[in-house]
């Protein structure tokens, strides 16, 4: 059997000569064009099962995926749980640096950027915010025929179904 390529390349031929020849004997070029469509058809159904399997596999996968992260966030919040209280321990124990056998434990200071938090209900002055386009707005402005310079709307794209 052709591979889909070679069944394309066919087809593609095919509709060269029917365009290019004069004299094509049309019962020749009806069965010549109903066998490569019966094959392009077998051939899409095999493409077919064979997508049907690999998405059905993926799904396999994402349920793994989703068990997996189950237990990584319970473990994560379980070690944060953990920290936390050995946290405030040495907080109320007033023991906040210390060695072990095999650990050294302290409590310091966060580093990085300071926390910061902005006033509920304050004006901000419009130095200190940013300007970002209302791309919905724009949207239905270019689709009601408006001419917009910094904005265009792009063709849709297409995609396989399979039912």
């Amino acid at each position: 059997m052709s591979t889909l390529y070679e069944i394309t390349g066919d087809y593609l031929r095919l509709l060269e000569m029917l365009e290019e020849e004069d004299n094509l004997d049309p019962q020749a070029f009806k069965d010549t064009l109903e066998g490569i469509e019966g094959e392009f058809e077998i051939k899409a159904d095999g493409y077919a099962r064979v997508l049907k399997d690999l998405v059905a596999e993926a799904g396999k996968y994402d349920a793994e995926i989703q068990r997996m992260t189950a237990r990584r966030d319970s473990l994560n919040n379980r070690s944060k749980m953990l920290k936390q209280h050995l946290y405030e321990s040495m907080k109320a124990t007033g023991k906040t640096k210390f060695k072990t056998d095999l650990f050294s434990f302290g409590i310091q200071k966060n580093g990085g950027l300071q926390p910061m938090e902005i006033v509920p209900d304050a004006a901000i002055p419009d130095e200190y915010c940013r300007k970002e386009p209302d791309n919905t707005k724009i949207r239905e402005a270019l689709k009601k025929g408006a001419e917009l310079p910094f904005a265009v709307l792009k063709e849709r794209g297409d995609h396989l179904v399979i039912r």
